[in-house]
């Protein structure tokens, strides 16, 4: 993860899951496990479309397209969101890019917003958000996101 940058605003929300859809790209080694639907290779890359609902100083939905390693100890996860709703009340659309690993129940990822990819209000949108999710939570999992609106 890098060192965050210096901005002069933090929006502070929780966020659930609202869809998860998962399907193995590359299984390395022909061997894994079957939860539910869904196959996940020891070692391999799945790809995943979540939906995402946000509640707080984010408030709105969003899709996120995922590549998803698994192989033993920390493997990395990456991921492109597009985030539709506000901001602290400034409505529009931006996209999240996602940097991070995945290892036993543990998700730590460092979260940036996209450059020319926003939308109303959020049009100028810069910032970033560092995630740890430590297992399931049946109340959400809290973001903060530094930003600008410049």
């Amino acid at each position: 993860m890098s060192a965050p940058n210096s901005y002069p605003h933090k929006a502070v929300c929780r966020f659930d899951v609202s869809a998860w859809s998962e399907q193995p790209v590359i299984d390395v080694d022909g061997a894994g496990t079957t939860r539910g639907d869904v196959y996940y290779p020891d070692r391999g890359v799945t790809r995943a479309e979540v939906g995402y609902a946000y509640r707080g100083e984010l408030e709105g939905t969003s899709t996120t397209a995922y590549l998803i390693t698994y192989k033993s100890g920390a493997a990395p996860v990456v991921g492109l969101e597009h985030f539709e709703g506000s901001v602290a009340g400034h409505k529009g659309t931006f996209v999240l890019r996602h940097l991070g690993e995945q290892h036993a129940g543990t998700v730590r990822a460092h979260l940036e917003v996209v450059p020319g990819m926003g939308t109303g209000a959020l049009a100028n949108l810069r910032g970033e958000a560092d995630l740890l999710i430590e297992g399931h939570s049946e109340d959400g999992y809290e973001l903060v996101l530094r930003y600008d609106l410049r």
